[in-house]
């Protein structure tokens, strides 16, 4: 299934929202190549983007190749991130230890390890029993996957980054408590940012629950928006004061033909919301127009952010002699109604339909060409380029020396061990343990006989139990 919107009509509806630059996934199937995913993914963009790109790559499976091929990637091809999945089970998601290994060659590499938090095996086995009891619409894609099993991954993926000191980035931050997590964390000293979506501040979960069946499944994504009405203004609360630290899209947009894939079986909706167009509008709007940040907090949260932590500031991010010439001018008190009717997407269905939005990309300049001039849109298929990331952005990487020997293990020195060793006999698999005193030291009355046996103890008759 591929998504509607493709690398022409994606980047030139950014463009018209604002957004001159973009980094996509690349994913590749179970066992497939990472390198030869990301040559596919750069035969697919080349010809099509209006604005420059850059890639993530997805870690899919886990193998000594892999992790030659991370090395080559980020050497080579200018990658410097990797996203890791905790849930797809059975399809893209890695298991704790596999995480671990990835996380540990990320850091070697000096890459951001990224991460979609869900727990995939809690998800497949509510999935199944939703699916037993009749529960096959859109709604059974949100009470799959509630909130606690996004906070529960959320917290396993820092606790094990953390572990190995790797620098974490969560994608797509959905709930309150996945987001209170990251925020508990970054004051614990974790090197851990997490970024929200346009459609997690503009949009709620109720919408499952709709009673057209096309209309509910365009809201389905993973992780699901939430149903809790809180939930869009906490984000941007964490956003404005720097718990989260960016602003993505995740934008994979399907048609109401190709959701309808999962009109029997809301497992098989394709995964998936629009974002792409709307993301500036939509941060200005809840988060500017309603005084909860400041235009240059707007600014970092949707650019200059995202140009350090992934490495192409100041390049990227910043208008200056030397910088990239992408400006956008930005007129704060137009408004627009967002509408699939008007928008510059492939898609059939904008989620944020009928939403008044102030803020307005009046002019864009993307690579020092006007692209964008009073709602008019003129582009060059094919004009984008690729932009390399290169490894150990100072953003991710600056503190983790200082932090690496602050935690290094250390050994304690002490006087080796001289006294009386027991061994336990479980050879014969019957419970039995045998005592074995040491030639060189004499056994006292203190010590048991130097063969006991026991044979269901009390507490239990595992065997090489010792009570």
């Amino acid at each position: 299934m591929f998504a509607i919107d493709d690398f022409y009509s994606g980047t030139r509806a950014a463009l018209a929202g604002g957004t001159t630059m973009i980094m996509d996934f690349v994913l590749p199937s179970r066992n497939e190549s990472l390198v030869e995913a990301y040559h596919k993914w750069r035969a697919w963009a080349d010809p099509k983007v209006c604005c420059d790109y850059s890639f993530h790559v997805g870690v899919t499976w886990w193998g000594p190749k892999v992790t030659q091929e991370m090395e080559e990637l980020c050497q080579v091809h200018g990658i410097n991130s990797f996203k890791m999945f905790m849930a797809y089970k059975d399809v893209w998601q890695l298991n704790d230890t596999e995480l671990l290994h990835a996380f540990d060659a990320c850091k070697r590499l000096g890459a951001l390890a990224l991460v979609h938090a869900e727990n995939g095996d809690v998800i497949k086995e509510n999935s199944t029993k939703l699916l037993a009891q009749g529960i096959t619409g859109p709604e059974g894609h949100e009470m799959s996957r509630p909130e606690e099993v996004e906070a529960e991954a959320t917290n396993r993926a820092c606790v094990l980054s953390n572990q190995v000191g790797c620098p974490l980035y969560v994608v797509h931050v959905m709930s309150k408590s996945a987001a209170d997590v990251l925020s508990e964390k970054r004051r614990a000293g974790y090197v851990v940012f997490g970024e929200t979506i346009a459609a997690s501040l503009g949009a709620s979960g109720s919408h499952y629950r709709h009673t057209c069946w096309r209309h509910a499944a365009a809201f389905v994504m993973g992780p699901p928006l939430r149903s809790d009405p809180t939930t869009p203004g906490h984000l941007m609360d964490l956003l404005a004061n720097g718990d989260l630290q960016t602003t993505g899209t995740d934008n994979c947009t399907f048609s109401g033909s190709q959701k309808a894939l999962g009109k029997d079986d809301f497992t098989k909706i394709p995964y998936g919301v629009n974002g792409v167009e709307d993301r500036m509008s939509i941060v200005w709007e809840k988060g500017v127009a309603q005084g909860k940040m400041d235009p240059c907090r707007f600014v970092a949260v949707t650019s200059t952010s995202a140009a350090k932590i992934f490495n192409i500031y100041p390049k990227k991010g910043r208008i200056a002699v030397g910088s990239d010439a992408d400006v956008v001018v930005w007129n704060p008190h137009a408004t627009r109604v967002i509408s699939a009717k008007t928008h510059h997407q492939a898609v059939d269905f904008n989620i944020f339909e009928g939403m008044e939005v102030h803020g307005v990309a009046e002019w864009v300049v993307c690579g020092g060409r006007v692209v964008v001039e009073d709602g008019e849109v003129r582009v060059v298929q094919g004009s984008g380029r690729y932009i390399p990331t290169p490894v150990y952005s100072p953003t991710v990487y600056a503190r983790t020396p200082a932090r690496d020997a602050a935690k290094a293990w250390k050994k304690v020195e002490r006087e080796p061990y001289t006294g009386p060793v027991y061994v336990a006999n479980d050879a014969s698999n019957d419970g039995t343990i045998t005592e074995i005193e040491p030639q060189s030291v004499k056994a006292t009355a203190s010590y048991a006989r130097s063969s006991v046996k026991v044979n269901q103890p009390p507490g239990g008759n595992a065997s090489g139990s010792f009570w």
